[in-house]
């Protein structure tokens, strides 16, 4: 039986889209209150109960939520263009090394839009 978990983080950050048209208001500095869901799956141990420890999880995200928490996100490398699509693939490349369990990451920039990367 396939089983899955997420944990759902919060990110207070500045940015502006360098990449759209003139007088797009996104060109503009703003900022969002995303949040960041990270999704695991794999088996449940049975000692444990759980897949992986929403602690453990909390771990892994930290060292990001600090890189990302209360910046401006242009000026992170390999965030110089940040729409929500290129900052969840940022956190899930980031993060997929150390965290194999992890299989998607979505980015809420409102509480209507957001951006998902998943593995295929």
């Amino acid at each position: 039986m396939k089983t899955s978990l997420y944990k759902i983080f919060r990110l207070e950050c500045a940015h502006y889209l360098p990449a759209v048209p003139e007088g797009h208001p996104c060109a503009r500095m703003h900022g969002h209150s995303f949040s960041v869901t990270l999704h695991l799956r794999g088996e449940v141990d049975p000692q444990t109960g759980w897949i992986l420890d929403f602690g453990r999880v909390r771990e892994h995200f930290e060292p990001l939520r600090i890189l990302l928490d209360h910046h401006t996100l242009n000026e992170i490398r390999g965030l110089e263009n940040p729409t929500s699509e290129h900052l969840a693939r940022f956190v899930y490349l980031r993060l997929k090394p150390d965290l194999p369990e992890l299989y998607r990451v979505d980015v809420g920039e409102t509480c209507t839009a957001g951006a998902r990367v998943e593995d295929d």
